[in-house]
This record gives C-alpha cells, sequence and structure tokens, in this order.
C-alpha cells in the first residue's frame, strides 16, 4: 500500500494530546485498512504530521475523523525512505510517561528541519572547460568533502543527483557550520566547481506535492543567485542562527543573508518562472500582469533581489533548465528549444554558447 504524510494545523497543541489522538487511531485502523507507522508533534508551531501506511488519502481522512473529528488540512503520497533520510525516523522514537496518563506513551518532536542545498557548475561544461581526469579529481574531493562534513555536523543526506546534494538537519547552527566546514576544505576547489550553497527551513507538508516540496525549491534556487563564494541563507535561517552570528562575527562575509521582504519577492518570482518558463509566448508585460505592478516595479524588484534585469532573470532560468532538457537521452537543440521556451532555434544557440562558451550540441554530446 502507498505511504501518506499529513498535516494538522493544531494552535495550543499539547504531545500528550496528540499521544491520545494517536492511540484512539491504532484503535481503529483495521476498519479503514490502514497502519498508523509514527507521528511528529511541534508543540510550537502548532503542528502534527501523522505518517500512515493506506490504500488511499479518504481512508486516511476517514479514520482521522471517525477515531477524533481532527481531519488532516493536507495530505500528500511519500516514499519511507525519504521520509527517514529528512526526518531521520519512519517509527515511534523513544518516549516517556505522564504519570497523569498511565499507558500513554508521549513524545514531542518536531520535524521542522533546516535543509542545505549545495551545487557546482554543471558536470558538462566542467569536463568541457578542465577535461575528463580534473573534473573526476574534482568531483570526487566534492563527494568526499560533503559527506565527510554532513557526518560530522549530524545531517542527513537526503539526495545526491549530479552534481546537487541536498541534506537535511535538525539545527541550524550545524547546518550553518557544515556548509561553512565544506566550504573551508574545499578551499581554492570552491572557485573551479563553482560551489553555491543555499539555507532554507520549513515543514514536510506545506502546499507541495512533494515532502519538504517548496523548502527543497526555495533552497535550490538560493543556489543560482550570483553570489560567489557566499552561503545564501533564507530569512527565517537567518533570523534562527543571530545569536550564533554574533559570536561569529569573522564568517559574516562568508554568508548572504536575504530579508523577509527580499525573501518573498524571490518567492513571487521562482513561483511565476516555475509555472511560465516553457511558454516561449511569455514575456516582460506578462511577468508584470502576474505581479501586478509596473514594468519600472518589476526591473526593480528582480535587480533588487537576484541583480538581474527580469529578461535576463527568464533568459538565465530558461538556459539552466535547458542543461536539464539536453542532458536527456534522445533529446535535440531543436527539440529544446521550444521545450525550453525560446521561440527560435538560431537564438537559442546564440544564447547558449555567450552563456556557457559551447554550441549545445557539443554540450548534449558530452559524455559524464
Amino acid at each position: 500500500m502507498p505511504i501518506y504524510m499529513d498535516s494538522h494545523i493544531v494552535p495550543g497543541v499539547e504531545a500528550k494530546h496528540v499521544a491520545g489522538a494517536h492511540k484512539k487511531d491504532l484503535g481503529i485502523q483495521d476498519q479503514f485498512g490502514c497502519r498508523n507507522m509514527t507521528y511528529w508533534v511541534d508543540e510550537d508551531r502548532g503542528r502534527v504530521f501523522c505518517l500512515i501506511d493506506a490504500p488511499n488519502e479518504e481512508a486516511v481522512r476517514q479514520m482521522h475523523d471517525h477515531a477524533h473529528g481532527m481531519v488532516p488540512h493536507e495530505i500528500i503520497p511519500v516514499n519511507g525512505k525519504v521520509v527517514e533520510a529528512f526526518l531521520g525516523r519512519i517509527a515511534d522514537p523513544e518516549t516517556y510517561f505522564d504519570p497523569s496518563e498511565p499507558g500513554l506513551k508521549i513524545f514531542n518532536d518536531p520535524a521542522f528541519r533546516v535543509i542545505l542545498s549545495i551545487k557546482t557548475k554543471d558536470v558538462r561544461l566542467l569536463l568541457h572547460n578542465l577535461g575528463k581526469k580534473r573534473t573526476k579529481q574534482l568531483f570526487s574531493l566534492y563527494y568526499e568533502t560533503v559527506r565527510e562534513q554532513v557526518q560530522k555536523h549530524e545531517g542527513s543526506e537526503v539526495e545526491m543527483k549530479g552534481e546537487v546534494f541536498v541534506l537535511s538537519f535538525t539545527s541550524v547552527s550545524l547546518a550553518v557550520d557544515c556548509a561553512i566546514a565544506i566550504q573551508k576544505a574545499l578551499h581554492v576547489a570552491t572557485e573551479l566547481i563553482d560551489l553555491r550553497m543555499g539555507l532554507h527551513a520549513g515543514l514536510p507538508v506545506d502546499q507541495s506535492n512533494t515532502i519538504f516540496g517548496k523548502t527543497v525549491q526555495f533552497a535550490q534556487y538560493l543556489c543560482t543567485l550570483d553570489h560567489k563564494n557566499q552561503i545564501i541563507m533564507s530569512s527565517i535561517v537567518s533570523e534562527l542562527y543571530k545569536p550564533d552570528l554574533r559570536k561569529n562575527e569573522n564568517i559574516q562575509d562568508n554568508i548572504k543573508r536575504l530579508s523577509a521582504s527580499e525573501e518573498k519577492s524571490l518567492e513571487h518570482i521562482i513561483h511565476i518562472l516555475d509555472e511560465n518558463w516553457q511558454k516561449p509566448e511569455f514575456g516582460i508585460q506578462d511577468f508584470c500582469q502576474k505581479l501586478s505592478i509596473s514594468k519600472s516595479q518589476l526591473y526593480r524588484k528582480c535587480t533588487g533581489v537576484t541583480d538581474k534585469s527580469p529578461n535576463a532573470l527568464l533568459r538565465e532560468y530558461r538556459l539552466l533548465k535547458s542543461l536539464e532538457l539536453l542532458g536527456k537521452e534522445g533529446q535535440n537543440v531543436s527539440q529544446t528549444t521550444f521545450d525550453a521556451g525560446f521561440s527560435s532555434p538560431s537564438y537559442f544557440i546564440k544564447c547558449f554558447q555567450k552563456r556557457f562558451g559551447l554550441l549545445p550540441l557539443k554540450y548534449a554530446k558530452l559524455q559524464t
């Protein structure tokens, strides 16, 4: 059966109340073909997340409704291994007993996580620029360094795809310290591989159809901003790290901290780009309409957060996506042109060569 994670928004929630509700779920789960695996409760944020093996989403809703009436606000399908990578477990942790509630297993284990996304220059571009031997040496050092520091800083490797790592931490301090340690350990190699790191934090189910979907997407987008050799923090990570930053003023040059307003602007921009980058007809006027602002306001918003004009930002987003498309087997340049939102193959080829230093056809033929 598929596994689902649901989200309950419960202001003022207490761990013992959730333990009681979970016990009621266990009492009737067989009636709905469900198996309650575990849950996470965050008293400070008023959130509860349940992990349930169930035939479908409706069975999850019905079970909760009949057990205690706390119907979830969101439900998403998840992979057990991915959940364990992000959150560290898929079964109950150590529990404690409240003398006033004998027999009730209680735990307060928040699901809030800090996500560190790390990426380098595209591996095919490095092969083109540095050759196979040097690229292999650098990537071997990169993989080894990241994994060594993640282990030292009590993090978890969620995903490693090509040149991109997604890492999960329970502590902001450990996540930032890990990023700084990776930067220092790689030393001069950081410039050669164009190392980028983005830090964001959030909850596992939050208006996305994948676990930590919005949090991971934003952390990964932070890696594309032009702040070389700097670790870019979202406003929430920056706020949580403030006490540590005061103690470590010498690292401030290594860090770019987004304000809450910058983060909000960037989220709006990313959302619009993500929904429209494949549409060749989508232009600056459409961008303005989506944000309900003028061209001059759009220009100030984009340059203020990304240091790029709206046109340059849209073009860059499409070009980066074209690298992913060209990496797919059987994908040709003409098809990529239109799939990446360009209206003319000749214009796409010109932009690609200017940005990456080689023709798209040559890029596609490079063996990784």
